[in-house]
């Protein structure tokens, strides 16, 4: 038996990092090869990227570009794959797999239950999600360390168990990690968080996966990925002034919007992109998830190069330069789309609210605010996150600050800073950038997520209450940030968010507004801060737990009166009727994001435990019926009741039911809970207009049939309450059929309607099986 405890901050772990800091390959043999990380000696695979892709040079005969390059050298089978973009599914072979706590709890579970003995590849646990924000940094992490003890025991032993790299409460957030320790130019990284992407401000192709997929690859299984198309963005001219990586990303989502992405990976090239830090680049992919991308990246740079230096890794570096070719498009190579942004005339831009892809440059908010009737008054600014939580963005908003204090002004909004990391947090206390923003009024938060993805105990604003904020995150859907949908929540730079809440409010412009100060008004001066710190990285306090090397006596250990934890039992095979009869549990309305199916903030602490999270299925959505959130009515009884409450009841009945939703259902988070519940709970299909990409895989891997309108119109015929939906033909189920289905209303009116779907022949094999996990059972005994 295996029961880890957590001793306090200052003693967590503390032997563990000197193995870090000594692991690391020497620079003296970058020539024959380089380590893929500090924490690893598992070499950088190029030499075999580079014959895979030789391979597939010879068999396609035309230039590639980087998203190719490094998508195809990563193939299971070069010389036999079908490889036509937008059309074949890949088979693939990442390098990495990186799991955050709340997502990790599902995923070690499901490979628990597979009865394998470890991982086949390297991968990494990071505890980020579950630290709730108050007060501050230092009682959060103690709060969080004990109110989630159970979950960290188990995950800390899992990994031990299993062969997985564990990085404790307090460590940063996974994105920020995965970018100083395992992202490289070129890697292939997959993530159980939409915002793995990150990792493509070094080059790589990092992809934000569900649970499931991430279990395939820990067991050694291919990963399989639609061939993405490739939007290329061509950036022009240079950044300057107020403006800043984070609005090269904002302009794409205004041009793409939430869906303008999906199928595809965004590739940044042209001029432009030599002016971009290495951080910078990162942000630019972190929310490329906004617009549905399967990933973002950008070829290699110097700025990457001297990245990876900073953060011990000189080594790979050098490696990378001799393999550039691997690393940069061929010239001539084709994309099926491309988008041009001059970056001498970029403009800061804030984006929102209730939507990442709205928006409005800021010499046009003001006006907008005004026009739209938001909240002027801003309540909260709140800077970092995954998104923007890098040395460069800390000390471009620290002298914002500094230039606030001298001229004697203090935030008129609540200021909340978070850092990215533990060595970001260590880094900018040793330079006195945490005191610039303590003396402004911020208040430091715990290296973490916390607001960005509803991890906030907001006490200021009751729920209800009409009000606005500003973030540096990367999402701001209805209610994510604070849990009230009458939060307005707005996307900008951390400049500008630390500009806005000088003045407190949200029609101010620093470019040509003044602020009021102790000798008269005076503008703030644009800031250029500093891409690294001068005197190196502080790699702060020690969180890292490696695997041992003895582990077959470890166990772990889950109570089975747990109500955080529960051990996974098998869904049922389909049960093989030609017919499929789905009552229309509920018919939503508008956007279902990811938060509306399965909301994250408090019920974040279910993520382990299956059957008590799925008391927060689809409350979130809004009833066409009626307009409202989880109040749907029951057929069998007449009544009205939540929607897990109806839900349960007809499975505990044995009624099988369906969802009919809108466009990019399931757009967001990459929570593979949104999918895990309604299958839970008795759902057998989702029918909506289009999907998201990783939740249409996600819902596909529970044994759940996504399926679309082949006429989007045919929403309509369905009543919003008493329908059913007939599915015929199953025993026909077949890559590229269509389904037929009979809508039977509550008036005994009935439509024919086509449905399709995207499923290969092995995602049908995991419907029949009643999931990925269960075929995987049955075909390796």
């Amino acid at each position: 038996m295996l029961m880890i405890s957590f001793p306090s901050r200052s003693q967590f772990l503390q032997p563990l990092t000197r193995g870090i800091r000594g692991m690391h390959t020497s620079s003296t043999m970058c020539a024959a090869a380089a380590a893929m990380s500090r924490v690893t000696k598992e070499q950088a695979p190029y030499a075999k990227m580079d014959a895979n892709l030789k391979i597939v040079r010879e068999r396609l005969n035309r230039p590639l570009t980087l998203s190719e390059k490094i998508v195809y050298s990563h193939l299971d089978d070069p010389q036999n794959q079908d490889i036509v973009r937008g059309e074949s599914y890949l088979r693939l072979r990442p390098d990495h797999v990186a799991m955050q706590d709340a997502t990790a709890q599902m995923a070690m579970l499901q490979f628990i239950s597979s009865g394998l003995p470890q991982v086949a590849v390297r991968s990494t646990i990071h505890c980020d999600h579950l630290i709730t924000a108050k007060s501050g940094s230092e009682s959060d992490l103690d709060t969080a360390r004990d109110v989630n003890k159970e979950v960290y025991n188990f995950l800390a032993s899992a990994g031990a168990k299993y062969n997985v790299g564990f990085w404790g409460p307090g460590s940063g957030i996974i994105h920020q990690i995965v970018l100083e320790n395992y992202s490289f130019p070129g890697v292939m990284i997959i993530g159980t968080d939409s915002h793995t992407p990150n990792g493509g401000g070094l080059g790589g192709i990092c992809v934000g996966v569900g649970g499931a997929d991430a279990v395939d690859v820990m067991a050694g299984l291919p990963w399989e990925l639609k061939c993405p198309n490739v939007i290329g963005v061509k950036l022009t001219g240079k950044l300057n002034g107020w403006s800043s990586p984070k609005d090269v990303i904002l302009k794409v989502a205004d041009i793409l919007t939430v869906s303008g992405g999906t199928g595809a990976i965004v590739e940044y090239f042209g001029e432009g992109v030599e002016s971009i830090s290495c951080t910078g680049m990162g942000t630019i992919c972190n929310m490329g998830a906004e617009i549905g991308a399967t990933t973002s990246v950008f070829p290699y740079t110097d700025s990457m190069g001297d990245y990876l230096a900073a953060t011990g890794r000189k080594d790979i570096a050098e490696y990378a330069s001799e393999y550039k070719h691997l690393l940069t498009a061929d010239e001539g190579a084709s994309y099926d789309q491309i988008i041009e942004i001059n970056l001498d005339t970029l403009e800061p831009h804030v984006n929102g609210p209730f939507t990442p892809d709205l928006a409005t440059p800021i010499s046009k908010f003001a006006q907008a605010v005004k026009d739209n009737d938001w909240p002027a008054e801003l309540s909260a600014g709140l800077i970092g996150s995954c998104t923007n939580s890098s040395y460069e963005d800390m000390s471009r908003a620290a002298e914002i600050a500094e230039e606030a204090i001298k001229n004697g002004v203090k935030s008129v909004s609540k200021f909340y800073i978070t850092p990215g990391s533990e060595q970001i947090r260590a880094t900018i206390e040793r330079d006195g950038i945490s005191k610039s923003f303590e003396n402004v009024g911020g208040v430091i938060l715990a290296n973490a997520c916390g607001p960005c993805i509803g991890q906030w105990d907001r006490q200021d604003v009751p729920k209800g209450t009409k009000n606005s904020i500003i973030t540096s995150y990367n999402r701001n859907f209805t209610s994510r940030n604070d849990g009230n949908p009458q939060t307005h929540a707005f996307v900008a730079s951390p400049e500008i968010v630390t500009a806005m809440v000088l003045s407190g409010r949200m029609d101010f412009n620093p470019l040509t507004d003044t602020l009021e100060g102790t000798n008269g008004p005076f503008k703030l001066t644009a800031p250029t801060g500093s891409r690294l710190p001068s005197r190196g990285f502080d790699e702060g306090r020690a969180t890292y737990q490696a695997p041992p090397s003895e582990r077959d006596n470890l166990e772990v250990i889950v109570d089975v009166d747990s109500d955080r934890l529960q051990l996974l039992t098998p869904f049922n095979a389909y049960n093989g009727a030609n017919d499929l009869k789905l009552n229309v549990l509920m018919k939503v309305k508008g956007k279902c994001t990811t938060d509306h199916i399965s909301m994250a903030g408090p019920w974040l602490k279910f993520r382990g435990h299956l059957d008590n999270i799925s008391n927060n299925m689809l409350i979130g959505a809004i009833n066409s019926a009626n307009d409202e959130a989880n109040n749907i009515l029951n057929v069998t009884n007449g009544e009205y009741g939540t929607v897990p409450g109806v839900a349960r009841d007809y499975k505990a009945k044995g009624i099988q039911w369906c969802v009919v939703g809108e466009n990019n259902y399931g757009e967001g988070s990459s929570r593979e809970h949104a999918a895990l519940e309604p299958r839970h709970l008795g759902g057998m299909a989702i029918i909506v207009k289009s999907f998201a990409r990783i939740h249409e895989t996600n819902l596909k891997k529970q044994g759940m049939l996504p399926l679309t309108f082949a006429d989007p119109s045919d929403y309509e015929k369905i009543d919003s309450e008493k329908a059913t939906i007939t599915i015929t033909g199953i025993d026909s189920f077949a890559p590229g059929s269509q389904f037929k289905a009979v809508v039977t209303n509550d008036n005994g009116t009935t439509h024919n309607i086509k449905l399709n779907h995207t499923f290969n022949e092995s995602q049908i094999n995991w419907f029949r099986a009643g999931s990925a996990l269960n075929h995987m059972k049955n075909t390796s005994l």
